[in-house]
């Protein structure tokens, strides 16, 4: 079956995913005509976020027919000085050109909440992507280790990255020494667990469609 043709589409994605979309540019399932990333980590920065959100948007509109962003619905914009402004709402101004794909947050993109549960095999599990761990610094920006220290070790099951790129399996050949220091920063054991992209595909697809 051919890949679906993305070619009239501008993505504009949270960089925190640019190993995964990368991944799928270089395996030829993704054709867009042009991806702009934001900061990794803005969901730590709900106006910081809407800033670059709406100008990458603004920047790829009218070159385009459709624009595709991927950013979470319920936890990547939770916006306490504004409950009711939420990112349907961010997206529904945006325009009718622009879609979003319908997952929660970015690991839900990879596997979803049931596929999770299975894995994580009734433990509390605290769940990244490849870029939580190549983007650490950005995505846990002012985190100091008290504050490691009251989120990270209740989970029983330790930190696990839903890897569809590789990417723990390279630092782990390459450099060990980050992951062993990213481990001991969050009092917990940090895996990779090795996942197919084909929720993400279906999800991009999706949104294509709409």
């Amino acid at each position: 079956m051919a890949n679906p043709d993305f070619s009239n589409t501008a993505i504009v994605a949270c960089g925190t995913l640019s190993p995964e979309l990368k991944h799928l540019q270089a395996e030829g399932f993704l054709n867009a005509g042009k991806i702009v990333y934001t900061t990794p980590g803005l969901h730590q920065n709900c106006p910081e976020l809407e800033r670059q959100l709406t100008e990458a948007v603004k920047r790829v509109e009218d070159d385009y027919d459709k624009v595709i962003v991927i950013y979470g619905g319920k936890y990547c914009y939770v916006n306490a000085a504004d409950p009711t402004r939420t990112m349907a709402k961010i997206i529904d101004e945006l325009g009718p050109k622009v879609v979003r794909v319908q997952a929660t947050h970015c690991m839900d993109m990879v596997a979803s909440e049931a596929e999770r549960d299975e894995l994580a095999g009734g433990e509390k599990v605290w769940w990244m992507t490849p870029g939580w761990v190549k983007y650490r610094h950005k995505v846990f920006e002012g985190w100091d280790k008290g504050i490691a220290n009251e989120n990270f070790p209740r989970h029983t099951g330790g930190a696990r990255v839903l890897d569809g790129v590789g990417l723990c399996e390279q630092y782990l050949n390459e450099q060990p020494e980050e992951i062993l220091d990213y481990s001991d920063w969050m009092g917990i054991p940090l895996m990779g667990v090795p996942v197919t992209l084909d929720r993400f595909k279906k999800l991009l697809t999706d949104a294509l469609e709409q």
